[in-house]
C-alpha cells in the first residue's frame, strides 16, 4: 500500500466511527422520562399513584423487586397504563425512569444492566400471559 492510502486510514477510521455513533440511540435518562412523563401522574399521586419519592407508598413497590415492577408496569397495572401512556418509549428508557423513582423513594436500584433487561422482557411475557389469560 503506498503513503498516501495509509496516510487516509485514520480519516477513514474517524468518519466510520462518527457514523455508527449518528446512527445509534441516544437513550434518555430515567430522571428525563420521568420529568417528561411520569410526573403527570406520579408527581401529584392522580389516580392513586405512588407519589415521587414517598417511600412509605413505594416500600411495598420496591419489595416486589426491580424486574417485576417494572415489567408489570410497563405492560400496566392498577391504574397505570402501559408504557405510562407514552408509546415511543423503550422499554430501557421506561426501566431507566423506575429505577430513578425507586432511588428517590429509599430503593437500591440502578438503572438497569443486560442481565436486569434480559430478566425484565422476560417477566413481562409472563405478565402478558397473565394479563391474556383473564380475559
Amino acid at each position: 500500500m503506498n503513503s498516501t492510502r495509509l496516510a487516509c486510514l485514520p480519516f477513514l477510521a474517524l468518519a466510520l466511527t462518527q457514523l455508527q455513533t449518528a446512527g445509534a440511540q441516544t437513550l434518555l435518562t430515567g430522571e428525563q422520562v420521568y420529568k417528561q412523563t411520569c410526573a403527570a401522574c406520579h408527581g401529584s399521586g392522580v389516580a392513586d399513584a405512588p407519589q415521587f419519592g414517598d417511600r412509605k407508598k413505594w416500600k411495598p413497590l420496591i419489595a416486589e423487586g426491580q424486574h417485576v415492577l417494572t415489567a408489570h408496569a410497563w405492560v400496566g397495572v392498577r391504574g397505570m397504563p402501559s408504557k405510562g401512556g407514552r408509546a415511543d418509549l423503550s422499554l430501557e428508557e421506561f426501566a431507566r425512569a423506575v429505577a430513578f423513582m425507586s432511588r428517590e423513594a429509599g430503593g437500591k436500584w440502578q438503572d438497569p444492566d443486560p442481565k436486569m433487561m434480559e430478566k425484565i422482557r422476560h417477566e413481562e411475557k409472563r405478565r402478558i400471559a397473565s394479563v391474556n389469560h383473564k380475559k
